[in-house]
């Protein structure tokens, strides 16, 4: 592993990390690196216009090149463009939004998003970046991804006080994943709002990412639709899944993936 390349990186996430601005004694801290060896790496990210110093402040951000990088990916990513058709199909049918994600580290990365179809004014999601233990689709990934145990050993902060962080819990909570074949969020990430959703495999059996519904709790939980949603999301995600490629052995509703 080349050094430079790595504490570049490290700064890279840290100014991602959720704070819009970073001083040069801030990054050191967070990245364990001396304040003049990170000032130089910051110059030379400013210089790929990797990251922006704030002439007021001299704090720094991430760059415009970060967002012309990000958007390579998505458009880059075989996940992504094989669930377009599948996302709105789904949208459509539940009459609510509809997130397509993928695990990076600790985080679930939202590439896709459908907006709930009606006139309501919302939000685009693409790129917004959840901690994996506090949303279905994060869970709903991780019952089947094989770095589990990692994800298991982190630490894991609450974001509401519905969130499960203890290992107990969310060992529970990923083998009613693996058992059912679908995950459950109920106001783990955001007060009033919900979510469920399932795995999706690629071509090698492991999870490439995770298909859902979202939207508010007490309209995606209501008994008399919970289980519509269900069954529509985890249809969703076996089609999709086939069109990744995935074993037609693999199941998301099956432990271990396996047929049911």
């Amino acid at each position: 592993m080349i050094q430079s390349v790595e504490r570049a990186a490290l700064i890279l996430k840290a100014l991602g990390s959720g704070t819009p601005r970073l001083g040069v004694t801030e990054i050191a801290e967070r990245v364990g690196l001396a304040k003049p060896t990170v000032h130089g790496l910051l110059r030379t990210l400013a210089a790929c216009e990797l990251v922006v110093q704030d002439s007021d402040t001299g704090k720094y951000a991430l760059g415009p090149a970060v967002l012309q990088l990000g958007n390579a990916y998505l458009d880059g990513s075989e996940l992504r463009a094989r669930s377009l058709l599948w996302a709105d199909s789904l949208a459509q049918r539940v009459n609510e939004a509809v997130w397509v994600a993928t695990l990076s580290g600790t985080r679930v990365i939202v590439l896709h998003h459908v907006f709930r179809p009606d006139d309501v004014v919302q939000i685009l999601e693409v790129g917004a970046a959840i901690p994996w233990h506090a949303c279905a689709l994060g869970h709903a990934i991780a019952a089947h991804d094989p770095r589990r145990e990692e994800l298991l050993s982190d630490d894991l902060p609450p974001l509401t006080g519905l969130t499960r962080t203890t290992r107990p819990a969310l060992e529970e909570a990923l083998a009613e994943v693996r058992r059912r074949g679908y995950a459950v969020e109920d106001q783990e990430a955001a007060l009033g709002d919900a979510g469920v959703a399932a795995p999706v495999f690629g071509r090698d059996g492991t999870p490439a990412g995770a298909v859902g519904v979202v939207g508010p709790a007490e309209r995606l939980l209501d008994p008399a639709r919970r289980d519509a949603i269900t069954l529509a999301v985890r249809e969703t995600a076996r089609a999709l899944s086939r069109d990744l490629g995935a074993p037609r052995s693999i199941s998301p509703a099956s432990p271990g993936g396996s047929a049911a």
